[in-house]
């Protein structure tokens, strides 16, 4: 079965998306079976693993509002034992359609029980804010991944995050855990970089993953091409950080007993 791991933050830019793709791709490539879950009405995960948005006709909005089966409309990618669940920009107004429905945080997870017994990851990549699509993500999570990018306001909207967590807990999913606080977009040249760094470790401690997301432009340029940048260019930094988070999650999670000397090496 499954584990499943959302990936959120309601501050915009930081990297979600980027990481569903390639911590997805990277999964894949380490022999996993995975399924990525685009819960964001942009699609971006649906575009940047390498399919047409326009050609979508079935979706994760049919799942949620029409009970369609999600065995139907599960994509193959262009890399072994990863699959996708679309998104539309339909997804905006399933919020609005799924108010009145009873048990109406817990209809993704229901959607997800569907097919979970099939794969050894699922990734949910939530969009940039913390309405009633994000709360039935995280109530359909094992556990969530936080990035945050290395800039000034990266520290700004986590309390409001961390809270909306903790009401899940109590509330809707006694089991969510925080797998772990993502740096991302770090580059090394600056200062500020280097101070968020520190401060968010401050902060989250051991909570806080080893592996750190560098900047780097075949990362920036692969979902253009519609690829995880470990097919747009699998010698590259941007890989090389994904290949490693990968690694380090599955350690976290006794499925590998890789010793550092057997991790892959960053320049």
């Amino acid at each position: 079965m499954a584990k499943v791991i959302a990936l959120a933050n309601q501050k915009g830019g930081v990297g979600k998306t980027t990481t569903a793709i390639n911590l997805a791709a990277s999964l894949a490539v380490l022999e996993k079976k995975v399924l990525i879950v685009d819960a964001d009405p942009q699609a971006n995960a649906t575009s940047g693993t390498g399919f047409d948005i326009r050609a979508i006709k079935t979706s994760i909005y049919e799942c949620l509002v029409d009970d369609q089966d999600p065995k139907n409309i599960i994509l193959n990618s262009d890399i072994e034992g990863l699959d996708l669940i679309p998104s539309h920009i339909d997804l905006v107004g399933a919020e609005i359609e799924m108010l009145n429905q009873p048990n109406r945080e817990y209809m993704l997870k229901h959607v997800i029980e569907k097919v979970k017994d099939d794969y050894d990851y699922v990734l949910i990549d939530c969009s940039p804010s913390l309405g009633l699509i994000t709360v039935n993500a995280l109530t359909a999570a094992d556990s969530i991944v936080i990035p945050v990018q290395c800039e000034y306001f990266a520290l700004e909207g986590l309390g409001k995050l961390l809270n909306t967590i903790k009401i899940i807990q109590s509330r809707l999913n006694k089991e969510l855990q925080i797998e772990g606080f993502l740096l991302t977009m770090y580059d090394p040249r600056l200062r500020l970089s280097n101070q968020v760094v520190d401060e968010v470790k401050k902060h989250f401690q051991d909570m806080v993953f080893e592996t750190i997301i560098q900047r780097n432009i075949k990362l920036s340029e692969s979902p253009s091409y519609g690829k995880p940048v470990v097919l747009y260019d699998a010698a590259s930094k941007g890989s090389v950080n994904y290949l490693n988070l990968a690694r380090e999650i599955l350690q976290k999670n006794d499925e590998t007993k890789m010793a550092n000397a057997e991790k892959v090496v960053e320049d």
